[in-house]
């Protein structure tokens, strides 16, 4: 790693359509403190501006992926008063995961180690989340007597159930990779080896795909979450609409029809 890396708390790397963002704090098993939040939503910010990025992949360096908040950042004086730590939640954490939410691509997150309070959550709120047979799942903040937060109340009834969440919430237990992938909280494990190679080859897939159509069903997929079906069936028709009137679209019948391996562009 060179020098001006190892002062990044956030590192981005841009290649052939596919945008990898490593936290890279591992001496604090990447907990976020103010200056990796702001290199965070800078980075997103940079994907959102260049078009040819398809695909997203989250990871973290060191033995953790995100161990949520680094408390060295929430040290209480008792002469001041109490935090606003919902102005922290608007400010970072609630972009970060509106970001991820509502990115026109595939995200996939590679959960290397410990992901834990909103290092959990950030997770969980990827599109695809592949962890390490080492990773481990925690939501911490039951433990400080905090609130889920990072999207984890949102995410983790429709993932595992309410009975579920609530214990994991309220126990704060810690659910190993595989447990994880049991509960259908995550997609899948890996070796711990294999984890980041396994990613980043599904993300340079994802990057030659109609990513435009697997945006529209990253946004029919979620927008079910919260519909009826009369609702969700009048969506599907118009995001198809939309699909069917694709450069994508027309690139794949064509390939179809001349027995041609596709090249999709993205529109």
């Amino acid at each position: 790693m060179s020098t001006e890396q190892m002062d990044k708390s956030i590192l981005l790397d841009i290649t052939d359509g596919l945008a990898q963002i490593t936290l890279n704090r591992p001496q604090s098993l990447n907990s976020f403190n103010t200056d990796m939040h702001e290199q965070m939503q800078a980075a997103l910010k940079t994907i959102s501006k260049d078009d040819k990025v398809r695909c997203v992949l989250i990871t973290g360096n060191g033995r953790g992926f995100c161990a949520g908040q680094d408390l060295n950042d929430r040290k209480q004086d008792e002469n001041s008063g109490p935090p606003d730590l919902g102005a922290t939640l608007d400010k970072y954490y609630n972009r970060v995961i509106r970001s991820i939410h509502n990115m026109p691509m595939p995200v996939i997150c590679a959960v290397n180690g410990v992901a834990a309070g909103a290092g959990a959550n950030i997770a969980l709120a990827c599109d695809i989340v592949v962890a390490a047979e080492s990773a481990s799942f925690i939501q911490a903040f039951c433990k400080i007597g905090l609130v889920v937060d990072a999207g984890g109340s949102f995410a983790l009834p429709r993932l595992v159930g309410m009975g579920k969440a609530k214990a994991l919430a309220m126990l704060g237990d810690k659910v190993s990779a595989a447990d994880a992938e049991r509960m259908g909280m995550i997609y899948q494990v890996k070796p711990d080896e294999e984890l980041l190679a396994f990613c980043q080859q599904m993300g340079r897939h994802l990057a030659t795909q109609p990513t435009y159509g697997l945006s529209l069903i990253k946004r029919a997929l979620n927008e079910s979450l919260e519909n009826d079906l009369d609702t969700q069936l009048d969506l599907e028709r118009d995001y198809q609409r939309l699909a069917g009137q694709s450069e994508d679209y027309r690139i794949g019948v064509n390939a179809f029809l001349n027995k041609e391996k596709p090249k999709f562009v993205g529109r």
